[in-house]
């Protein structure tokens, strides 16, 4: 009962969220319009660089464009449902965010999951629909190499929202989200193509510092057999103790919190 009362609050703050999406039909469509202008852009510099240089970190064409794709479905999702992330400054700074703290729910639920952006749909077809492309161009294909590339992108998914909430819980504390968000936006973007081009010590700092490389190549390199089990491991322990570590400190911002009316 209770996943059903916070599924029902998701899809009329989501049907609230896209009514205003939508009040310039022209503005939405634009929007749509420059994603995939920008998704397109960059694929065809793919494959410009591709055709200059043969391979890139030793990696076929299609290889690395399964690894772009595998990085725009990790990157549009949190995008998609957390997109009341990118708004949550304005609820700290106007005193909004104490009316979320007295109501019948989950005040991190609500910080998260304010509404999606279903601007983000045509994105995530395009996503699925260029992985499906790419993959069978990269050879055999093992039905172990799927379910750990999902389970791997799930784990993603994971990452992607101890990060979140990290963002969230430093608004909380300091009132500034924007720069944060930013910065996770644009660490993510090395992820479009595989870590594994970078020089040391960036893809170390890559892996074990900033998990971009769990997020966004792992996936991608155990469908195509070129992950160890060992590596598996290590993607979940970071994830689970991500995910520990921002529960925890956003129970610390809402202890130090301090409305607008203190």
């Amino acid at each position: 009962m209770k996943i059903k009362k916070y599924l029902k609050v998701w899809f009329l703050l989501t049907i609230n969220v896209s009514q205003i999406a939508f009040l310039s039909r022209f503005g939405a469509i634009l929007f749509i319009f420059g994603k995939i202008l920008r998704f397109s852009f960059f694929l065809i510099f793919l494959i410009l660089l591709q055709a200059k240089t043969q391979s890139i970190a030793g990696y076929s064409l299609w290889q690395i464009i399964f690894f772009f794709a595998t990085f725009n479905l990790v990157d549009t999702i949190p995008q998609f449902f957390w997109r009341e992330v990118y708004r949550f400054r304005s609820y700290v700074i106007s005193g909004n965010f104490d009316y979320f703290l007295t109501k019948p729910f989950s005040p991190l639920f609500r910080s998260l999951f304010g509404g999606s952006d279903i601007l983000d749909i045509p994105m995530l077809f395009l996503s699925i629909i260029l992985i499906v492309i790419s993959a069978t161009k990269i050879g055999d294909i093992s039905v172990m190499g799927v379910l750990f590339y999902s389970i791997l992108i799930f784990n993603a998914y994971l990452i992607a929202l101890a990060l979140h909430i990290i963002t969230i819980s430093v608004g909380v504390l300091t009132t500034e989200v924007d720069n944060t968000i930013m910065l996770y936006r644009d660490l993510t973007q090395m992820g479009r193509i595989p870590v594994d081009i970078y020089r040391r010590p960036l893809s170390w700092i890559l892996t074990f510092m900033i998990p971009v490389a769990i997020m966004m190549t792992f996936p991608a390199k155990v469908l195509m057999g070129l992950l160890s089990w060992q590596w598996i491991i290590f993607a979940f322990l970071i994830s689970g103790v991500l995910l520990l570590l921002s529960l925890k400190f956003w129970q610390f911002a809402l202890k130090n919190y301090s409305s607008v009316s203190s």
